[in-house]
This record gives C-alpha cells, structure tokens and sequence, in this order.
C-alpha cells in the first residue's frame, strides 16, 4: 500500500486548526499528515480549578483558549519541587507545566481528532520543532529533550505512528564525538518515553547539510543502537549532503535497502526537490523544478510494491503531494496496459 501526504497544515486549507488540517488532507485526496509542532508557549502556573481533577481532564476556560498539561510540579519532602508526571490527581500546591499550542486546544479534543483521523484513514505522524540540539549537553539541549517527550504525548493521545524529529549541530566537536552523546541523549529520550508507556517510535531525519548530524551512515548507527529509533529519507537533503543523484529506480533501491528493515510496518521517506540558486545556494524546490525525479521513484515502487509513505516537504506542500501520487497512478497504468497488450 501506498499514502501520500504533506508536513504541516496544507496551503489552501482556509481554517489554521488540526481539525480542519486533517479533513482537508483526506477532501485532496491524500492520506498522511505529519503534524508540525511550532507557535506554542509553555508556562507554569499555581494550580487554583484545576485541583482534584487529573492533567488530561482539565479543558481550557475560554474558546480562544489552549490549555494542555504537560507535566505537574509537587513539593517533595526536601521542600522541592520536582516532576510527578501527568498520571496523577492535581492536588493543592501544585504547579501546573501548561502549554498552549495554536493547533488544538485539549486532550480532549486530541483524542477526538485522533479518531477522525482513523476514520478517514489519514496516517498521522508528529513533528518536534525543527531545530533540536542533541549534541551540547546544556540547557538547550534539555529543552530539546523536552521538546521530543512532549511531541511523544501529544502524538500518543492522538494515536499517531511516529514522531519525527532531527539530530542537530555537531557544533566544536568532532562528528564521532558528537554522535556518542547524541547517542547517549536518544537513550535517555526512550527510556523516559517507555517509563510512561510511551512505544511510538522515533524517527531522525537525514540533514542537508555537512555542519548537521543526521548523516544516512549516522542515522543508521543510531538506529542500531537505540530501541524503537528509525532511519527517515529525505531524499532532497539526502542529495544535498552526500551529493547522491537518483537517476534510476536502482539508485533509490541502494537507500532503500539499507533502512527498510528498521520499518516492520511500512517504509516513510520525505521528498522535494533541490534547485541551485546564486551564489551556489541550494533550496527546496517543487517536484517539477529539481531533481531529484520521483519518477524513478515511483517505478522502484511499483515493481517492489512496497508498503510506503511519501511526505511532500515541497514548498507546494498537497499540490506536490497530489502530483506524486498521480505519477506513480500513470505509471502503475502503464505497466499494467503494458502487460495486457503482451
């Protein structure tokens, strides 16, 4: 089987909410939508209503209003306040860890887009924000950590497949150096996502670029070592970074043979094109503007039949998801004409 679908709300769609997010993607025609998770604010604040109730039932006041609890604070016996995770009952004291986030507003309603998301069978996965820091150690790289473990509950109570996410800078230190603590942090993710039962995978996307770890080799490695880790495509950075061109089917199989086992239940890659702008910058571009080709991509396909997923990270977002999956239409009608005539 194969879905194709798009990152983030899709352009034409004329509500900025999940909901509408997600019913727009099945009216095109389309059937996977990764979630981007940007515009939103954390803050904490004294619990006062909330007292007695559990995290996933507080509602916001206000239509206009996001109010989801991501963690609750309580004094410890050293006066302290520490983490008691978000399966509890809030108490008075406590310190709610609340964020507000511009596509949905509860857990409530999370739940619900979830089950709309399963009856219209669109695939949902979920991604952190774009700039993750897994190398320095500091405390943006604890933010980073945060940012990955609230994606994994969010993305949990939607029932999502995956969360997706990056690597980051290698920054001073030396690639190899760099990917032990990357190593080290990814560990740390998983067990703090599996000690709340938490089993969604994590998928690391290649970079595009050399100053960025996500390598295919580095990817790899992770996912060798790590639990529950997956190797993600995206074929334009791949090509950007390594300097790979795909100009047959055979070219795609290369990649595809070496980070298909880590996907028992169907394959995810991202796709775009790359065209080359002055001063030799590079930059994601619509699928008929680049290279690479899907083309090739959709004949590899076809003939493996794969179990697939394609996320159009193109700057036309649906529009170039809609045009992928009608090449691969074309060309899955040809052979089979082909094959009639013979």
């Amino acid at each position: 089987m194969y879905r194709f679908g798009l990152t983030g709300i899709p352009l034409s769609s004329k509500g900025r909410m999940l909901r509408d997010a997600i019913e727009d993607t099945y009216l095109m025609g389309l059937n996977a939508l990764e979630i981007t998770f940007m515009k939103f604010n954390v803050m904490d604040v004294d619990a006062t209503v909330e007292v007695g109730l559990k995290p996933k039932e507080v509602m916001p006041e206000t239509k206009d209003e996001s109010k989801i609890v991501i963690d609750v604070l309580r004094i410890n016996e050293e006066g302290n306040y520490e983490s008691v995770g978000i399966d509890t009952q809030i108490e008075r004291g406590d310190i709610l860890r609340i964020l507000q986030w511009n596509l949905a507003r509860s857990y409530s309603e999370l739940e619900d887009l979830g089950k709309i998301a399963k009856e219209l069978d669109v695939k949902l996965t979920f991604h952190t924000p774009n700039y993750i820091d897994l190398v320095s150690n500091d405390e943006f790289t604890e933010k980073s950590i945060n940012y990955i473990i609230w994606s994994g509950m969010l993305a949990n109570v939607l029932n999502a497949d995956m969360i997706v996410t990056n690597l980051g800078l290698y920054g001073d230190n030396e690639p190899a150096n760099a990917m032990k603590k990357i190593i080290q942090n990814v560990k740390i993710v998983r067990d703090r996502l599996n000690k709340m039962n938490i089993k969604i995978p994590i998928g690391f996307e290649t970079s595009g670029k050399k100053s960025v770890a996500g390598s295919l080799e580095e990817l790899l490695d992770v996912s060798k070592k790590v639990k529950n880790v997956v190797p993600i495509v995206n074929f334009p950075k791949l090509m950007a970074r390594s300097g790979m061109l795909f100009k047959s089917p055979q070219d795609y199989e290369k990649v595809i043979q070496k980070v298909e086992k880590y996907f028992p239940n169907g394959l995810y890659v991202q796709f775009a094109s790359l065209e080359t702008m002055p001063e030799n910058m590079i930059r994601l571009a619509p699928i008929k503007r680049g290279e690479p080709k899907f083309d090739f991509l959709a004949e590899l396909i076809y003939e493996k039949e794969y179990d697939i997923t394609i996320i159009s990270v193109s700057p036309l977002l649906e529009h170039d998801a809609q045009y992928m999956r009608v090449i691969l239409e074309r060309i899955i009608s040809k052979k089979i004409q082909n094959k009639w005539e013979k």
